[in-house]
């Protein structure tokens, strides 16, 4: 055999085994799961979620201009996941720190506080019932619970905005505090309605479309 033909050979044998490498990796990457985080138990039958919404993850992540929701472990440490686990026929106390500037809604019926207790939330520490449709940087929606929560953006020229996640709460951000109460066991789907896919035709795509960034599940068990 010629050295040529030998060379390419090789050639050819490195190529394929870094086009298998490839495609294992991202059926790998497609078909993994994220992180489950629980709801924190509390007294009774309560437990607690906390969240915070980012404008952008930054360089650690695989998108790192992305919007995303992350989820806190009862350790305090914070993760890239969406996918939650709640217990059945409880309060479920939901505390999100939102560090992201308005895109506001196309539609205003999203800028109602829906399905949570008393229908209303704690913004900042203020009761409140709606705010105007303009302010939501991203939503906290379970459509089959009927639980719509708008999240209002910071200032864009509010001073230490963060700019890669996890944030801490030294830097500018809302603290939006709500409860709902759930019913018996399922997988439930949440999600944000405000279009934040920047970047993308009328803002739906990107973060929008992928699980673990702008959606994610609540298993009920």
């Amino acid at each position: 055999m010629s050295s040529s033909l030998a060379m390419r050979l090789i050639g050819i044998a490195l190529v394929g085994a870094a086009l298998c490498t490839g495609i294992a990796s991202y059926l790998f990457w497609l078909t993994s799961e994220p992180q489950t985080v629980a709801a924190e138990p509390s007294a009774g039958r309560s437990a607690d979620l906390i969240l915070q919404t980012v404008a952008s993850l930054g360089p650690r992540y695989q998108h790192p201009d992305w919007v995303s929701y992350l989820a806190r472990r009862q350790n305090g440490r914070w993760v890239h996941s969406t996918n939650l686990t709640a217990p059945a026929h409880s309060l479920i106390r939901v505390t999100i720190r939102q560090y992201d500037t308005a895109t506001g809604l196309r539609n205003p019926y999203f800028s109602q506080v829906q399905g949570t207790s008393g229908g209303t939330m704690q913004l900042d520490g203020q009761t409140v019932k709606a705010v105007s449709p303009s302010a939501p940087a991203h939503t906290f929606a379970i459509p089959q619970l009927g639980v719509y929560v708008p999240l209002p953006g910071v200032a864009d020229d509010a001073p230490n905005q963060c700019s890669a996640a996890p944030c801490t709460q030294d830097e500018a951000h809302h603290t939006i505090t709500f409860t709902f109460r759930t019913k018996g066991k399922g997988h439930l789907r949440w999600q944000c309605f405000v279009p934040c896919g920047a970047g993308y035709v009328t803002g739906f795509g990107g973060p929008m479309q992928a699980f673990n960034y702008m959606s994610g599940y609540i298993t009920v068990a």
